[in-house]
């Protein structure tokens, strides 16, 4: 029984938003009247400050920045170079429109570019809402995705193998088309316009070593971080301009950086240790829509197997072990367990990869819950709340919630169960959508609790 409550994915779906057409596109819900609570939103954001040394920065930047996804390089630099504006169109949920405004207001406060959004005519950057289907017609593997030079799904569909929308041709920015699906949740449609808008604006490229950034392809972090705003603030500097190379964009990062973020100046540089392709193919295979079970167990372990080759003590070697437990757990959960363990030792040394840790303790805590021990269980949470609220993660904080209330119960402690569990409801309508979708969470995860498989 226990096996067979465990054999669901609890946490957050892992595949990432891809955003060029094609190899080099790159890419990362209507709310109805609900007999549930009212859907809750987050309230002012904290954004961590970037923890990394300047020169290690500049070299993020500069990788960001001049490589596409698919590895290919970019010859030169390019911004838009007047003030931005951005326009919904299409069949926006009603979602879209105030996390439109709460972004773009953090994007002019933290990064300090010349952003609004316009209601009507042409706009620098257009971001249509559209079904998933058609976004899964034109790109199957991505759920939202950002395209040059177009303004509508129709020109994208029309121009989509024309020069114009090939990035890699690119010499300055002055129309985006960023496509959205209009029925997915409210946290994925907002999460899409973190990523989408960020390559908009900047960075095209995702790098799997960024522990505090959502351009990576591991999708931990679902809103603009510290160092984000931080590479967008350094991308939108006077010292920079489109059309510049990398050597003389190079030139200039370390007085830039020193200015943007003194605290940097000083820290010492760590080794920079790039991904090998074999490991970013294996966890593609592992996590994407088309490999057999089978395909994705020899997947994760091959990423398991080359990073411990590469040496790696952080969050990529943790990663490889959450995706094989992941994997395990759908056959032998007792097995998946020491994955878990291993992968959350490896993030307990560094305090920018507690979200990361929260995703896994999502998988450890649902375990100590199957097996009844639900003072372990909340051990194991309630550090953990407070992460996922700050990262703005309500698909993450309910999921810890319903989890808390199962364990809760567990210990008989049946009304502060029912307090917890109702509280969560709000995060879950933003996090997971409609109540259809609420509902089938709650159920999965009262699945755990052997009480309840005890009652039928």
């Amino acid at each position: 029984m226990i096996r067979a409550a465990l054999v669901f994915c609890l946490g957050v779906a892992l595949a990432a938003c891809n955003t060029v057409p094609l190899t080099d596109t790159p890419t990362r819900a209507k709310i109805t009247d609900s007999t549930l609570p009212p859907m809750k939103a987050f309230a002012t954001p904290s954004p961590d400050a970037p923890a990394r040394s300047n020169a290690n920065i500049a070299a993020d930047f500069l990788s960001l920045h001049f490589q596409l996804e698919s590895g290919r390089k970019l010859e030169v630099f390019t911004r838009f170079e007047t003030p931005i504006t951005v326009r919904i169109t299409g069949a926006p949920p009603p979602s879209l429109e105030p996390d439109l405004r709460r972004l773009l207001t953090r994007l002019r406060r933290e990064a300090g570019i010349d952003v609004r959004q316009i209601t009507q005519g042409a706009a620098n950057i257009t971001i249509e809402a559209v079904s998933r289907a058609e976004i899964r017609r034109a790109l199957p593997q991505a759920a939202c995705f950002v395209v040059p030079n177009v303004s509508s799904f129709d020109e994208f569909r029309r121009d989509r193998r024309k020069p114009k929308t090939n990035w890699s041709v690119l010499r300055t920015r002055t129309r985006m088309g960023i496509f959205v699906p209009h029925d997915s949740s409210p946290q994925e449609l907002r999460d899409c316009l973190h990523e989408e808008l960020a390559q908009a604006l900047g960075p095209l490229n995702d790098l799997y070593r960024l522990p505090d950034s959502v351009f990576n392809d591991d999708n931990v972090h679902t809103v603009l971080t510290g160092f984000d705003m931080l590479i967008l603030r350094a991308t939108y500097a006077p010292e920079l301009h489109s059309g510049m190379t990398e050597g003389q964009v190079a030139a200039k990062l370390p007085a830039l950086l020193a200015r943007l973020n003194p605290a940097g100046t000083h820290r010492p540089a760590t080794p920079v240790n790039a991904t090998p392709r074999a490991w970013i193919d294996a966890v593609q295979t592992a996590l994407g829509p088309d490999a057999a079970p089978a395909a994705r167990r020899a997947a994760a372990i091959s990423a398991a197997r080359t990073a411990q080759a590469q040496g790696w003590q952080d969050h990529r070697r943790a990663f490889s072990h959450y995706m094989l437990g992941r994997i395990t757990q759908m056959t032998d959960p007792d097995a998946a367990q020491p994955h878990f363990r291993a992968a959350l030792s490896l993030l307990s040394r560094s305090p920018t990869t507690r979200l990361h840790a929260a995703y896994v303790v999502t998988q450890t805590a649902a375990y100590q819950i199957a097996i009844g021990d639900g003072a372990q269980a909340l051990r194991e949470i309630d550090p953990m709340l407070d992460v996922a609220a700050r990262s703005e993660n309500a698909a993450l904080l309910s999921t810890l919630m319903l989890l808390k209330a199962e364990a809760l119960d567990e210990l008989g402690r049946p009304d502060e169960a029912r307090s917890v569990r109702l509280d969560s409801l709000g995060w879950a309508r933003y996090g997971f959508g409609s109540d259809w979708a609420v509902r089938a969470k709650m159920r999965e995860i009262a699945a755990l609790n052997p009480q309840n498989r005890g009652r039928g």
